[in-house]
This record gives structure tokens, C-alpha cells and sequence, in this order.
């Protein structure tokens, strides 16, 4: 219902963040989540097909306990599926009085910080994959205001992506932004009439 809406809507932006938290079943059931990655997948793909240009985000817990190498390579092969434009990645951390604080938790922590990092190495794949594929376009933006540097404005595109572009420019109406580049999830711009 929240795709259809969204769908349906030229004021929703198009970009919706699902937590996934594991690529691997048996990590899902042992944090208690009670969707499989195949019910998650589902409802990405009804989106992708329902809204072409929707961009997403999720948060992923690296190091369960429990979690083996193979589930974490499921974990890489969802990322690497999905194509998300932001994650937020997390360590395990033990919470006391909570189920999982119980659970035996053998993966030392170098070893979760290397599956982190690999995560992270395929998110910026990712990203400069989708960004890339913007680059030579025209897109709609929103101006939001000056950025960082002087005489550079920020806006977003409908599906939150991010353009750097010179200013000064109209802040909160919309714009059309010729994309140059990129630089990560950054696109870089300029207006044009």
C-alpha cells in the first residue's frame, strides 16, 4: 500500500529505506524478525517494478551471533542485489537483557570488522554504479540551499539523491540540474534552463 501510494504521489519522494538487517534466513529468525529474505525481496521487487527510479536504503547488522561466513556471503549477494543507495552498517554489539546477549557469539571482532569492511568496499560499488548511471542526464531537483563550499547550492532529485551545483539558485522550488559527475553518492551539476 505505502509503494502504491508513493507511486501515485508527485510529492512523496521516491526513495524508501526497508531494514533488512542479514541476507540469511536463520540470522533473521534468531533476531526475532518475522519476514524472510524472500518476503523482503518480494516486496523490493513489486517496487523496483512499480517505481523504476526509487532509490533505497536499509541498516544491516554485521556479526550476529551465530552468524557463519556463509551467511554473511548472503548478506553481500542481498546488497549486491538490492542496490542500495545508502547503508547503515552495524557491528553486533551485545545488549544486555536482550535475547540475543545469551547466545553464544564465537566471530572474533577483527573478523567482523573485515566482513564490515567488505560490505562497505561493495556498497561503494554499488554507489558509483547508480550514480553513474545519472551522469549525461537531466533531472528535476529540488534547491535546498548553499553547501559546504562558497557559491555551491545543494538540491535533491525525487529519489534523494544528492547535486552540488552553482548558485545561487531559487531555495525550495525546483530546478532542472544537467549531471556531470559524481562523487560517491554526490552528483555534481549545474542548472540549465
Amino acid at each position: 500500500k505505502l509503494i502504491d501510494t508513493m507511486a501515485g504521489s508527485d510529492h512523496i519522494a521516491k526513495h524508501l529505506h526497508l531494514p533488512v538487517q542479514s541476507g540469511a534466513n536463520n540470522i533473521l529468525a534468531d533476531m526475532n524478525r518475522k519476514y524472510t529474505v524472500e518476503d523482503y525481496l518480494a516486496l523490493i521487487d513489486y517496487a523496483k517494478r512499480t517505481i523504476p527510479a526509487m532509490t533505497y536504503s536499509s541498516d544491516i547488522i554485521v556479526g550476529f551471533p551465530g552468524e557463519t561466513e556463509e551467511d554473511f556471503q548472503k548478506t553481500e549477494e542481498l546488497v549486491r542485489r538490492v542496490e542500495y543507495m545508502q547503508l547503515f552498517t552495524f557491528i553486533y554489539s551485545k545488549r544486555t537483557g536482550t535475547a540475543a546477549a545469551l547466545m553464544a557469539d564465537p566471530t572474533p571482532h577483527a573478523e567482523k570488522a573485515a566482513r564490515i569492511a567488505r560490505l562497505l568496499q561493495i556498497q561503494e560499488e554499488v554507489v558509483d554504479k547508480l550514480t553513474g548511471r545519472l551522469v549525461g542526464t537531466t533531472a528535476r531537483v529540488l534547491v535546498e540551499g548553499p553547501g559546504r563550499e562558497a557559491g555551491v547550492f545543494t538540491g535533491r532529485l525525487d529519489n534523494n539523491m544528492v547535486v552540488e551545483f552553482a548558485g545561487p539558485a531559487p531555495v525550495g522550488q525546483f530546478a532542472q540540474a544537467r549531471i556531470d559527475s559524481a562523487k560517491g553518492a554526490v552528483l555534481k551539476g549545474r542548472l540549465v534552463p
